[in-house]
């Protein structure tokens, strides 16, 4: 995907003359009142959803490794980590069915209430004291979280128009990183120092807060999401819907044995590793037979999303790997105050806030974005190979950290609007939500690989471990880079 500011002559394919050019607007008109009225109640709901997600998150990997004398589960890093990857990864696979119910049965808004209900749900499950009470919340959340992102891109793709998208996604996305600058502080402050399950309690009311808003302000989309796109017949619709609470029915069996000690926990994430490693490319061969894209557009996008993942590879062990080594081999002591290991994921949102005025100007094809995202993202796991080098002999300083935080932030901020963007420009008419998914889908992936991935630690030395992952993920940069020339032709502008 070209830059919104290049054009081209839709006869010869020539850029026009230059005072052609220059006559023409560089960006399109602003949207009216109703269209920023949408996008704001659109970007409140998700501030909240947001706010859930990473509160939870920047807690959940602490919770599973502390040791139950400390209110924990006591769990192995290497399992911790691999059940955080399993929930982010969960999360992103949802979409696809979750988007699927939007787009043919519930429509956008009612998949963004149902959706948003489970999380809240999820949220208050997950304050419990259980093991069981753990596994049922994320499965709330994961079921909750299919349902409404998807549905929350589309809509704010159709508010926006095709002119805008790519910018509307970029503030979008800048504008959520408050609540992940906000939520790892108040979920941390409670969870760490009063009481776990009290920041799993906050993230429930935030999501319920999020809601509210949302119906208070749902006139302003006028007929947005106010129905499925292509609807099924009632039958149909009907049958989908059984089909769906069977699956449900399915995965609570397995949470359930799990937490009966029934089934081991370590089978059943290897099953679902395996299904989201293989279910985007299974998916993108039923839709070249499905939809209107052209076999070399859905092969140019799926090499871009494929490459994409390394990047989610390197971003998900923040909450994970990155936390872990903040509370064991990092020096947090800051004037006095030992400032705890959830709070420093709040340096990663804060770095986007200052960052995103200046990146979003950047200009260039989609290709460009996600090769120079990998680029920073192979270089942060360079840098933590010699943290974690100095860290053998004592705890490292916490620049290193924010180091890190400074060059995947920069990566995200580029590659996330234009990966969205992507993926709405590609989706023929009634396949937008479904298509969204599969940029989150390939998101997935990567989580999946990083979190599976960590399990070497446990032969390989930690510097090794992140050597090899950042130059990895270098060598992928380079090839999408070298490749950029003949994929670029191939994809929309």
């Amino acid at each position: 995907m070209e830059s919104p500011s290049r054009t081209h002559d839709s006869t010869t394919g020539a850029p026009p003359p230059p005072a052609e050019r220059a006559a023409r607007p560089a960006v399109p008109a602003p949207p009216g009142p109703g269209a920023r009225r949408a996008f704001l109640t659109l970007l409140g709901v998700d501030l909240w959803e947001r706010f859930s997600f990473f509160g939870m998150a920047a807690i959940l990997v602490l919770y599973l490794t502390a040791a139950p004398a400390d209110g924990g589960l006591g769990m192995a890093p290497q399992t911790a980590t691999a059940v955080f990857a399993t929930y982010m990864s969960s999360s992103f696979i949802a979409g696809l069915p979750g988007g699927w119910l939007a787009d043919r049965v519930l429509g956008a808004r009612r998949a963004v209430l149902a959706g948003g209900g489970l999380i809240a749900a999820g949220h208050a499950v997950l304050s419990l004291t259980s093991a069981t009470a753990l596994y049922a919340g994320l499965l709330l959340i994961v079921v909750g979280t299919g349902l409404s992102k998807p549905s929350l891109a589309a809509m704010v793709a159709a508010v926006s128009g095709p002119e805008r998208r790519e910018a509307a996604f970029s503030r979008f996305y800048m504008c959520i990183q408050v609540s992940a600058l906000v939520a790892p502080v108040v979920t941390g402050v409670l969870a760490q120092r009063v009481a776990w399950h009290l920041g799993f309690a906050v993230a429930a009311l935030g999501m319920a807060a999020g809601l509210a808003q949302f119906g208070l302000g749902m006139r302003a989309f006028a007929g947005t999401g106010r129905g499925p796109v292509r609807p099924l017949a009632r039958t149909e619709a009907a049958a989908a819907l059984r089909r769906a609470g069977a699956v449900l029915a399915v995965a609570a069996a397995a949470v359930t044995a799990v937490s009966l000690g029934a089934l081991p926990l370590t089978a059943l994430l290897a099953v679902l590793g395996l299904v989201t490693l293989t279910l985007p490319f299974l998916y993108l061969r039923a839709l070249r037979r499905r939809t209107s894209v052209g076999g070399e557009g859905l092969s140019a996008f799926t090499a871009v999303m494929g490459a994409s993942a390394a990047f989610w590879m390197i971003f998900a062990q923040s909450g994970s790997v990155l936390t872990l080594f903040a509370e064991r081999h990092t020096d947090r002591l800051v004037l006095g105050f030992d400032v705890p290991a959830s709070w420093l994921q709040s340096a990663h949102p804060l770095f986007v806030l200052l960052l995103a005025p200046f990146v979003t100007r950047l200009r260039g094809g989609v290709t460009t974005k996600v090769a120079g995202s990998l680029g920073v993202a192979g270089l942060s796991f360079v840098v933590m190979a010699g943290a974690a080098f100095l860290a053998r002999e004592q705890r490292v300083s916490v620049a290193w950290l924010i180091g890190v935080y400074l060059l995947y932030s920069l990566g995200e901020i580029v590659l996330a609007p234009a990966g969205l963007a992507l993926a709405a420009a590609v989706a023929p008419p009634g396949f937008a939500n479904r298509f969204l998914a599969l940029n989150g889908m390939f998101a997935a992936v990567g989580v999946v690989l990083g979190g599976q991935l960590y399990r070497l630690t446990s032969v390989l030395p930690l510097p090794v471990y992140f050597l090899l992952m950042g130059t990895a993920v270098l060598a992928i940069g380079a090839a999408l880079a070298a490749r950029a020339p003949r994929l670029r032709p191939a994809l929309p502008e």
